[in-house]
């Protein structure tokens, strides 16, 4: 059996609703299809700054009715330019 498949979630921008009950759906299917799940804090910021949490699904029980986003959200000048995008892609291998 070869290395387990991951997936990473992040919100980034602004928060709109339904953002936690999307996290929770996410995670629940990909864990029942045998994948890990990494969330990243504050969208690309996290990606960058390698700021993030394995979900599993106590992370994500009873978090549908809580407004905004588990992961939070935020804008990323850093992601916009080339070092940033660079420094992300490193953190993902």
């Amino acid at each position: 059996m070869g290395e387990k498949r991951r997936i990473g979630l992040l919100t980034s921008g602004g928060d709109a609703g339904g953002m936690n009950a999307v996290i929770r759906t996410v995670t629940r299917y990909a864990i029942y299809n045998n994948l890990e799940v990494y969330g990243f804090y504050e969208g690309f910021k996290g990606l960058i700054n390698n700021d993030f949490k394995v979900l599993d699904l106590n992370a994500v029980g009873g978090i549908i009715d809580r407004g905004g986003t588990i992961l939070y959200s935020a804008r990323s000048e850093r992601f916009k330019c080339r070092e940033g995008q660079k420094e992300a892609i490193s953190n993902l291998k």
